[in-house]
């Protein structure tokens, strides 16, 4: 039985609040997208297919090839 284990994935890790912001000089600007629900200030996060908001499940689905 523990010969059928599948290998662990290794971790991605987790971003902070401040890699959501890059500052030019003295300009801040959101590099990722904020829900239109929410409004600013809750960010979208970013998937293979879609960008979701965790707050209140709001989905934007990419176009495939």
């Amino acid at each position: 039985m523990a010969d059928d284990k599948k290998p662990a994935k290794p971790k991605t890790p987790r971003k902070a609040k401040k890699d959501c912001y890059k500052l030019e000089g003295d300009k801040l600007t959101r590099t990722k997208k904020h829900c239109p629900k929410c409004g600013p200030g809750v960010f979208m996060a970013e998937h293979a297919n879609r960008v979701s908001c965790g707050k209140c499940g709001y989905t934007e689905f990419r176009k495939g090839k």
